[in-house]
């Protein structure tokens, strides 16, 4: 199965490409969408080069699923907004594109790459390294994605194992007239 993964960021989205066969692992591509706010470049305009940047990854590689990084908030309100936008023009772009897409948390991601959830940017990049058995260490961005895509291969394989047996429900309760469901 080939995987998809995206670490969304409005100034630097990551983006890494996996592919796994049972438990093993193989590392195709992994790079960044960058965005400036500079030469009076405007936020609709930054979503759209996110947008594109996402349908020409896709495009070239072909992932059969995608993965996605569930952000929280942030100490600064409107880096909040703004990073939601941004995941929200991912994760549009994604399904556009014809993918499945599922979603982890930080703490899924460390704890799925490190053994631990508070482990540093640095010791995800190296653990991705390793896992993926890289000549040198992928940028910080381009880690998370990759480490989104390995996270999936272990958990996804036991979650699809489990809704074989017994179907989850999603909870809508606080959904928003049947919007995201959690």
């Amino acid at each position: 199965m080939r995987i998809l993964g995206i670490d969304p960021g409005l100034t630097c989205t990551g983006f890494g490409v996996v592919d796994s066969e049972g438990a093993a692992l193989h590392y195709v591509a992994s790079g960044t969408i960058r965005t400036s706010p500079g030469d009076g470049v405007l936020l609709p305009h930054r979503l759209k080069i996110l947008f594109d940047g996402i349908g020409e990854v896709v495009q070239r590689y072909q992932p059969q699923i995608a993965v996605c990084e569930i952000v929280f908030v942030n100490v600064n309100p409107q880096a909040t907004l703004m990073l939601g936008q941004a995941r929200g023009c991912c994760l549009t772009a994604l399904v556009a594109n014809g993918l499945e897409v599922r979603e982890y948390t930080a703490l899924q991601l460390k704890k799925a790459v490190t053994g631990h959830g508070k482990a540093a940017k640095e010791q995800v990049q190296e653990m991705v390294k390793r896992l993926l058995q890289l000549p040198g260490l992928p940028g910080k961005d381009a880690a998370d994605a990759l480490g989104l895509c390995i996270t999936h291969a272990q958990v996804g394989r036991s979650m699809d194992a489990i809704n074989k047996v017994a179907s989850l429900q999603a909870r809508t309760t606080a959904a928003y007239k049947g919007g995201r469901s959690y």
